[in-house]
């Protein structure tokens, strides 16, 4: 999860770091994954796996972004999908995940440090490219959702930028995020993507969103679309979901962006 940053946070142990900063520090991820072996931001693949189903096939080329230690690729190789690649920041998050998933038999999936910012792949290779809250870490420092700052902004639109670029014609993207669509669509639809946007949400007390976002499909008047409307949904949270990183995460994020 994560992309190159400065340093500029530190972490406690247990319960997330002390600030929301240190997700910005590639040392507070190699320090978290050389003894964690397994979390799952936003939730589970069995609480998303109705929506993913519809747009992943067994013959889809996947790209995830910022796997961590999450099992996400080793459900949907579960699922019959075999050709995925994962990529993540963290040189013990990688080398981690390289040796589990070869203990599981699972040899088809590649695992590659690299920067979400900097894609090492070939223009329109994959047919799906997901990515679980990894998107979350541009904006722990955006100075707020309504107005983010211009880094932020850059640094989004260039992550965004690799994703498109490296979708086939008629790929698609899914992110799955706390950011609400009116947060994420002015990124999610700028001139010079070509994809329609679509999401969803999912969750008990916590409404995750799954946006979808399709290559190609985008026309002159999209202005997004939805099954759901657009307001920001009502939050009542389970014990296990106050107690939880995610809640964490998005409480600081909050707090530090007033």
């Amino acid at each position: 999860m994560g992309t190159r940053q400065d340093p500029n946070g530190t972490h406690k142990n247990g319960g997330g770091p002390s600030t929301a900063l240190a997700y910005l520090d590639p040392k507070y991820w190699d320090e978290r994954f050389s003894t964690e072996e397994h979390y799952e931001w936003l939730k589970d693949y069995s609480h998303f796996r109705h929506l993913i189903q519809t747009h992943i096939t067994p013959n889809s080329s996947v790209l995830e972004l910022g796997c961590g230690n999450s099992q996400l690729c080793e459900e949907l190789y579960k699922d019959g999908v075999t050709e995925i690649t994962c990529i993540d920041l963290s040189a013990v998050a990688v080398e981690n995940m390289q040796k589990k998933l070869l203990s599981k038999g699972f040899k088809e999936i590649k695992v590659l440090e690299a920067d979400m910012l900097d894609l090492p792949f070939s223009n329109e290779c994959f047919d799906v490219v997901i990515e679980k809250g990894t998107m979350e870490v541009l904006f722990v420092d955006s100075g707020g959702p309504w107005n983010p700052r211009p880094a932020t902004v850059t640094k989004v639109m260039k992550m965004l930028e690799g994703v498109h670029r490296v979708l086939k014609p008629d790929g698609i993207y899914i992110s799955i995020s706390f950011g609400q669509p009116h947060f994420r669509r002015p990124f999610f639809e700028a001139p010079q993507f070509t994809w329609s946007v679509e999401w969803s949400t999912f969750g008990d007390g916590f409404h995750y969103f799954f946006y979808t976002l399709k290559k190609g499909r985008r026309s002159l008047d999209d202005k997004g679309s939805s099954k759901e409307k657009l307001e920001i949904p009502s939050i009542c949270l389970f014990q296990d979901e106050l107690e939880g990183e995610d809640y964490l995460f998005r409480t600081n994020v909050d707090e530090l962006n007033c």
